[in-house]
């Protein structure tokens, strides 16, 4: 037996999270191991399993992560400083869930590139 998707769980309201936004298309939550003092994962309701995955009609479920994020950046006070929104993909691409996920990112300054020191 497979085990359940966990952001599909959490977007069906089965398991708990800080939710910070949902509507019909996205849930918003605060991750459980923040790499900067905020830190948001936007998930599509839809289970696409990774940026591999996504097709032409996903373009506009993508575009409203976007403009989610944005809108909690604004919300969460990280938006003038500025902020980082990022999609893993893949193993080597740091994805540890596979259930797409933007990550909002914020609070601190952050380097570039994006590897271990910055």
């Amino acid at each position: 037996m497979n085990k359940p998707c966990l952001f599909c769980e959490i977007a069906a309201g089965r398991m708990e999270a800080d939710v910070l936004h949902q509507d019909d298309h996205v849930v918003a939550f605060r991750d459980i191991h923040p790499q900067t003092p905020t830190h948001v994962l936007v998930i599509p309701r839809k289970h696409i399993t990774s940026m591999l995955d996504i097709e032409p009609v996903d373009a506009e479920l993508l575009g409203h992560m976007h403009v989610t994020a944005r809108d909690l950046a604004k919300r969460l006070g990280i938006a003038e400083s500025g902020y980082r929104s990022v999609f893993n993909c893949g193993r080597d691409g740091g994805q540890t869930v596979w259930h797409i996920h933007l990550h909002l990112l914020g609070g601190r300054s952050m380097g570039w590139p994006p590897w271990p020191g910055n």
